[in-house]
């Protein structure tokens, strides 16, 4: 007889924030590795135990426990604890490709504290897995993956070569009944052998050589007796051999002949469920990440990288920020599968990065704007492209210049005034700093006696002015008034004309600035139609494209695709995991009202805005599984046309009162579609009708996009809109989801998906819970709803059109006096898109990527330096460029 080799290796899984918030896990966190640490040093045969691949698991105990770190270290260095490589387990596709980087680099480097990284890239419960993933990887040095969700049907090994676009392969180990199919094993033999024998019996079929048993679960502790019935079971028979071992002790002998492959995502949930919902609940969370993102990776680390001496680079806040990401990366935190409680902490560390983010973009660019050496407007690009735009500034003019628009009303304060001490007293306490306005700044307060009292001069100007502080200017009147109680102020306000206007820039290069000067317009927006017009409901066209409205049912039409916009209510009986539509479905897709009109009429911008008013059903009675009741909703559209682009803007604004629903918005195709191609990290990926799903959820084919996605002919950019599917207008229309289509005639993108349950039994479309049942207030989406995207119905850089949507152009005023040119860069990264530009140390650390299926040359002009892997190992000298192969990701170090 053959004796059967068995791996165990102990270990837990640990959501740092689920069912219950952080702090409550965490108590039970400390108590677990109290216990664990006390086990691993009295009981060799207990002789492994993996913290679940991630950090902050470390991190977390060590903050209440500090004395312990030795303990730990010491245990980790000599192998008998493993800990990384990941700071947290995050969920791939609803984050950025910089988070997942900045979250491996992250682990490594606390890992390295403790004698190192665990060096497999352990990804257990991940709701299916990006493209990229094995690049990662093997750029960081693994050549090992573990997963479980995601894998297809055609897998039929517990092991698989896994590729990246690019060719980049790791090992993957398939844990094909979960990472947690040794969990708590009997403390005697002869049940441990009866469990190994069914273990066997269940994964006979895709063992290639020997069982690999998972000892733990979610928030499981360590099972003390585990050493000994491993050796009192070896004793008794010799069918089995077990063994106490290390993920990667044992994979290293995992065998590598013969083993099935397979290149790009992994989203099927042929084996286990997909969970594929989650993309789509609690989109203000998803919004939330996208802007948190964009802030940091698009503007404060290259503003702050670029424009900013290396001793002022501000590490310290950037770690902050990005450590918030990180953290809410994590697949139960941004999946938003979780309390209220846990959803609050989500929005509230994201909100935290954002401001961290903005306010160092926004001292960067104010540097910027303090060395240029004329004054006046300055346009700034944080982006890698040479690029115009809409942009909006103050100009010190009584009327707006040529090639224009004005916005709102000219700023001014009263000219003259005269108030008694405590009146003036309670006026200057409400003056918080020098901006009163935007872009309106006190600069100076000039303080006179005469006769009656005081006379002060207020001083207004574009920009701050240095040196000057309005505390010090308030401090001295005060001190005047404590002197003269019954003193008499007069106040005259020293503010030249100024006017907002919306203007068109020039080019401006990337990573650049260049003054504004007026001109004349290219490709102004007109407007034709609308209030009481007899050229019928209002449409707007600059020339490249043009914008049409229907006052019957609330679409928008782009050049002759009609229909676009179409919202369509259905109901939704799933939970945070799952949409799945009750069993007698109502769906909503006609306004019993629209109501079209116009807000602005160019040439810089036009807007119209249509306001449908529908009669959605308020909730499901889950005792019918029927949608009832009805609530008036008045759901407002802005199209938005700027001069110049080739795209719309389109921002859909309501106040969700209504409960257990999904609201999708259609855009129908110029062409038909059976494909789609969706941004995903550092690739674009192909997808098409259907999803391959399993006994346990039906496979939707609803995917994820980054930030974009584009299909027949139609580009849709989007911030945080992150659910899409290729459908059939008529079926999606009346809520039929039976059968297969051959050909898409539309994309539908979620708007939103509410439901009241963390987990839900006995759904239609996935019948066991995925959690705790437990109802939730947060996921039904009760208050103001936001949802903004763009669109392009002919050729466009899916890319260049998500920064020209959502990345605008900054202006900012200068007083000048300092030594940079009007016009200008400070780095050109060309040729590949840019995932990040920062500082590292002396040097600038840019990372790119190459989205397309040929090789690209990327071009740094005057910039030298190396190329090198995710842990900052050198691999190739570069000098003013390099070649990247097709999908490859490359990082640069440029010594400056």
């Amino acid at each position: 007889m053959t004796t059967q080799r068995v791996a165990v290796v102990p270990h837990t899984h640990w959501d740092r924030e689920w069912y219950e918030p952080f702090q409550s896990f965490r108590l039970r966190l400390v108590e677990m590795v109290d216990g664990l640490l006390e086990l691993l040093e009295n009981d060799l045969s207990y002789a492994r135990f993996m913290l679940d691949g991630q950090m902050a698991v470390v991190d977390d105990y060590l903050e209440i426990r500090p004395h312990q770190e030795g303990r730990i270290r010491d245990l980790a260095v000599s192998g008998r604890l493993s800990v990384g490589p990941w700071y947290i387990l995050m969920d791939e596709f609803l984050v950025s490709g910089e988070t997942i980087i900045r979250n491996l680099q992250t682990g490594m480097n606390r890992a390295a504290c403790f004698g190192g990284a665990m060096p497999v890239g352990y990804l257990p419960d991940m709701f299916g897995h990006i493209a990229q993933m094995p690049q990662i990887l093997r750029q960081a040095g693994f050549s090992h993956a573990v997963v479980w969700r995601g894998v297809p049907s055609s897998i039929e090994r517990d092991a698989f070569w896994w590729s990246s676009p690019d060719g980049s392969t790791v090992r993957a180990e398939y844990l094909a009944c979960g990472y947690g199919n040794g969990a708590s094993l009997p403390d005697h033999p002869e049940g441990l052998l009866r469990r190994l024998k069914a273990q066997i019996a269940e994964m006979s079929s895709y063992m290639l050589d020997g069982l690999l048993l998972m000892n733990g679960t979610d928030h499981q502790s360590p099972q003390p007796w585990l050493g000994r019935v491993i050796a009192e079971t070896n004793r008794l028979q010799d069918e089995f051999d077990l063994a106490v071992t290390s993920l990667a002790e044992e994979l290293a002998l995992r065998p590598t002949e013969g083993l099935p492959s397979w290149t790009g995502e992994l989203r099927s949930g042929a084996r286990a469920n997909l969970l594929m919902g989650v993309v789509s609940n609690r989109m203000d969370v998803k919004r939330a990440a996208a802007l948190a993102e964009r802030e940091l990776e698009r503007r404060a680390e290259p503003a702050c990288a670029l424009f900013l001496p290396a001793e002022r680079w501000p590490e310290a806040s950037m770690e902050m920020a990005w450590r918030a990401l990180v953290l809410n990366s994590a697949h139960d935190s941004v999946c938003a599968c979780s309390a209220d409680e846990v959803v609050d902490a989500v929005l509230e560390r994201y909100a935290e990065a954002r401001q961290i983010a903005s306010g160092l973009a926004n001292r960067a660019i104010e540097a910027l704007a303090g060395e240029m050496a004329n004054p006046g407007p300055v346009i700034v690009n944080t982006s890698a492209r040479s690029r115009c735009g809409t942009i909006e500034i103050t100009l010190p003019l009584a009327e707006p210049p040529e090639g224009t628009q004005q916005v709102g009303q000219p700023f001014s304060l009263p000219g003259d005034m005269t108030l008694d001490a405590a009146t003036a007293r309670l006026v200057l306490g409400a003056i918080q700093g020098e901006e009163i306005q935007h872009e309106a700044f006190v600069t100076g307060v000039d303080i006179e006696d005469f006769d009656e009292g005081l006379s002060v001069l207020v001083h207004i100007g574009p920009r701050a002015r240095a040196g000057f502080s309005i505390d010090e200017a308030k401090r001295e009147l005060y001190a005047r008034l404590g002197a003269q109680p019954h003193a008499s102020v007069r106040v005259r306000i020293d503010q030249p004309p100024s006017v907002r206007v919306l203007a068109r820039s020039r080019d401006v290069p990337g990573y650049g600035w260049s003054t504004w000067e007026p001109g004349p317009l290219d490709f102004p927006v007109t407007v034709k139609g609308g209030d009481g017009s007899k050229d019928g409901p209002p449409r707007m066209s600059n020339g490249l494209i043009t914008v049409g409205t229907d006052p019957i049912d609330g679409t928008f039409s782009i050049g002759d695709i009609h229909g676009m916009g179409r919202l369509v209510d259905g109901g939704d009986l799933g939970d945070t995991y799952n949409y799945s539509p009750p069993r007698n479905n109502i769906t909503v897709d006609t306004p019993k009202e629209v109501r079209v009109h116009l807000c602005e009429a160019g040439p810089v911008r036009a807007a119209i805005e249509i306001v449908s008013t529908y009669l959605w059903p308020e909730f499901i009675d889950t005792t019918k599984s029927s949608r009832t009741g009805e609530r008036e909703v008045a759901v407002r559209t802005r199209l938005e046309l700027h001069a110049g682009e080739r795209f719309l803007r389109v921002a859909t604004t309501f106040d969700n009162h209504c409960r257990d629903h999904r609201l999708r918005v259609l855009l129908p195709l110029p062409s038909p579609a059976q494909l789609s191609e969706a941004e995903c990290a550092f690739a674009i990926v192909n997808r098409g009708l259907t999803a391959e799903g399993g006994p346990h959820e039906r496979g939707l084919p609803t995917w994820p996009s980054r930030r974009f996605v584009r299909a027949g002919g139609l580009t849709v950019a989007h911030e945080g809109l992150l659910e899409y599917e290729l459908v059939d207008q008529a079926k999606a229309r009346c809520g039929n989801e039976d059968g297969e289509i051959t050909s898409a005639d539309a994309i539908a993108l979620t708007v939103l998906r509410a439901t009241g349950m963390l987990s839900r039994p006995f759904m239609s479309y996935r019948p066991l819970p995925a959690g705790p049942t437990t109802s939730l207030v947060g996921p039904q989406m009760q208050g103001p709803i936001v949802a903004r995207y763009a669109l392009c119905s002919e050729a466009i850089d899916p890319y260049a059109m998500v920064d020209d949507a959502f990345l605008p152009l900054e202006s900012i005023y200068s007083l000048g006096g300092g030594k940079r040119a009007r016009f200008g860069t400070e780095l050109e990264v060309s040729g590949a898109e840019v995932s990040c530009i920062r500082r590292s140390g002396s040097a600038i650390e840019v990372r790119v990527f190459n989205p397309k299926a040929q090789d690209a040359t990327v071009h740094i002009p005057n910039a030298s330096g190396w190329l090198v892997d995710l842990t900052g190992r050198p691999l190739d000298p570069f000098r003013g460029a390099f070649t990247l192969g097709p999908w490859a990701i490359a990082t640069a170090r440029i010594s400056r």
